[in-house]
């Protein structure tokens, strides 16, 4: 299993940004793909999980109403869109799997594949 996010960069107050995740090796049923991030002396954060085998998605507290994960399964990639972006947003931005056919965890121990992740900057 391979995993890369990309799509991170510097953005305003309010803006938006779309982290795409590629993966490979994945057995769509088998899996959940999950996003996490770490704030500098933060521990790392769950921001949502998308379960392909229960067609579900889990959004953890700071996601909720602001962010939104989707798969597009022909091109192996799982997208986070976050829109009302804010300072504390800030943080580098992971993707990983987990090898389960329930609905993801989100707690980062469970995931045993994660990609190198991406930079998220709020920032005016």
């Amino acid at each position: 299993v391979q995993l890369q996010a990309s799509g991170g960069g510097l953005v305003h107050p309010g803006g938006s940004l779309r982290l795409s995740c590629a993966h490979s090796g994945l057995i769509f049923d088998s899996y959940a793909l999950g996003w996490f991030r770490q704030a500098p002396g933060k521990d790392t954060e769950f921001v949502g999980v998308h379960s392909w085998a229960r067609n579900h998605i889990t959004y953890g507290d700071a996601a909720k109403g602001r962010f939104t994960i989707s798969a597009d399964d022909a091109k192996n990639t799982v997208y986070l869109q976050m829109n009302s972006l804010k300072p504390e947003d800030t943080a580098v931005y992971y993707c990983a799997a987990e090898n389960t056919v329930g609905p993801g965890s989100r707690y980062p121990l469970e995931y045993g594949y994660w990609g190198q992740g991406t930079q998220v900057t709020v920032s005016s």
